[in-house]
């Protein structure tokens, strides 16, 4: 009787030994006259954990974690006696941390073989394509619209009016853009299910393009993704063969090619004009708007720019029905959210649930609180970019209005946990400079603005004229805010500021309250 076991083959759990583990257990098998079959799956997102191996029993597949190579021998042999053992988790899908969560756009994440089309189709894969096929595309549309879904790329612009913005355009050819280009700190949800459940991208791309009329379509990504680039081209190459891309997609009039575009890595480029100029084999540079690129992107054609997360959605909400998806959330903000926990945090992982959950249960109860044990100080919500949050804002609900009402951003979804040891002048710096480094250089208040910032907050630390830099800081925080010509520059001030509003003790030379700490 062969035994089957899961191993993820996700960037993370491979940085952590998942090869070897996978050599390992051949090895053991081998010598215990074994058989086994290996499947490499994604991740189900239980960094801590990893890697964690399955095995498949009569009961549902039994989870193992944190494995290593030494443990082989001792883990089959528990396995193949349904026995006990140290690293033994219980049935995967009863994991409390799994068990709570409301995974729709994860579903298949750490559960299929993210190379078979044929398991993704037996985990309900392609049936919001099937039925897309079925629908007029002003149906399609409005199932999207219907649906609540807001862009979860961080700017949170409601799908369904790009999309029909691009499918009233007047073009002799349209393109699908996905911009995968995950350059925040503490994100990783989209090199996660690139890796894992490829195929749920490529289907809501394909509907996102019989929708507006695109045959074309692109997912950029950057070169620090070789895991995730060389998985989503293995899943292209599938569906092409499996007829779910090409010519006459499933025996329909319909027809859509994609291809993968790996960029140098720069995080403006995560910025839909600057992707586009790269796209194009140009430097990464912000495009002015209007025009919109949704009037003219991608060589100056109608393109439909969404993020990986937000067109592996669209496969639920079609095969589901728009009710279906906008049941989940609070307010404006409809759907789940998958939420990113990484940083000075004991349980870092990919947490996916409906809007509502508060900044406090998310770090508290289901991140575990800092790694360290020390006291959470501060969460940076959004990306390098995004504000810094004290303990006493904790009981926001995670929406993107009530985020924006406290001057913060939801982004694309990643929370950053720091304890009482960190230096919040320093991480006001930190955004300054990360600026500086990665402007495109186009517009002066992004460009100097990050480098004066610098400058300027390295003075306050220094303790000189504290009162007069601090004014200064803020004056130029401004300026950033309404003169940058995109989010890098007018983002900035997001943190900055909000290290100010909340940890001005802070800012000045040795702070005591850091002192006490060390």
């Amino acid at each position: 009787m062969t035994m089957r076991l899961f191993v993820p083959r996700d960037a993370g759990a491979v940085a952590v030994g998942a090869d070897e583990v996978v050599t390992a257990l051949e090895l053991a098998a081998e010598q215990r006259g074994l058989t086994i079959e290996i499947v490499r799956t994604g991740s189900r997102g239980l960094y801590w954990l990893e890697p964690m191996v399955e095995v498949a029993t009569g009961a549902g597949r039994v989870a193992f974690g944190p494995v290593s190579a030494a443990d082989a021998t001792s883990l089959l042999d528990a396995m193949a006696a349904d026995g006990p053992h140290p690293l033994r988790l219980g049935i995967a899908d009863d994991i409390p941390w799994l068990k709570r969560q409301t995974r729709l756009t994860f579903a298949r994440c750490g559960v299929i073989d993210p190379r078979s089309v044929e398991d993704y189709r037996a985990h309900g894969g392609y049936r919001g394509l099937e039925r897309a096929l079925t629908l007029s595309p002003d149906e399609i549309l409005a199932d999207v619209t219907t649906s609540g879904l807001r862009g979860r790329g961080g700017a949170g612009f409601p799908t369904g009016i790009k999309w029909k913005t691009v499918a009233q355009a007047s073009a002799d050819r349209k393109y699908i853009v996905c911009n995968a280009d995950e350059g925040d700190s503490g994100t990783f949800a989209d090199r996660m299910l690139m890796e894992g459940d490829p195929f749920v991208v490529i289907e809501g791309m394909t509907i996102a393009g019989i929708t507006v009329g695109a045959t074309k379509g692109y997912i950029y990504t950057r070169s620090e993704y070789p895991h995730a680039v060389e998985a989503m081209n293995a899943a292209i190459a599938a569906a092409e063969r499996a007829g779910y891309l090409g010519a006459r997609i499933g025996g329909s009039a319909h027809s859509f090619d994609l291809e993968m575009r790996v960029g140098a890595g720069a995080y403006v480029c995560g910025e839909e004009t600057s992707l586009l100029e790269s796209l194009e084999g140009r430097r990464g540079i912000v495009r002015a708007k209007p025009p919109l690129p949704a009037h003219k992107g991608l060589f100056g054609r109608p393109t439909v720019i969404n993020n990986v997360l937000s067109f592996a959605a669209i496969p639920f909400i079609l095969d589901n029905g728009a009710k279906a998806y906008a049941d989940f959330g609070m307010g404006r903000s409809r759907g789940t959210m998958p939420i990113q926990l990484a940083g000075n945090v004991k349980h870092g992982g990919l947490f996916e649930t409906a809007f509502g959950i508060t900044l406090g249960e998310l770090v508290d109860e289901i991140g575990g609180g800092s790694f360290t044990g020390r006291p959470v100080r501060a969460v940076q919500v959004g990306g390098p970019l995004g504000a810094y949050f004290p303990r006493a804002l904790f009981d926001t609900p995670f929406d993107y209005e009530a985020f924006a009402a406290r001057d913060g951003l939801i982004g694309h979804g990643g929370i950053v946990v720091f304890d009482d040891s960190v230096d919040m002048a320093k991480q006001a710096r930190f955004a300054m400079e990360f600026c500086a480094i990665e402007s495109c250089g186009k517009c002066t208040p992004c460009r100097i603005g990050s480098t004066r910032g610098v400058e300027t907050i390295e003075k306050i630390i220094r303790g000189e004229r504290v009162a007069e830099n601090l004014a200064l800081v803020e004056d130029l925080c401004n300026t950033m805010k309404f003169g940058s010509l995109c989010a890098l520059g007018g983002f900035t001030p997001y943190p900055v500021l909000s290290a100010l509003r909340h940890f001005r003790d802070d800012f000045g030379p040795a702070p005591a309250r850091l002192e006490a700490a060390e």
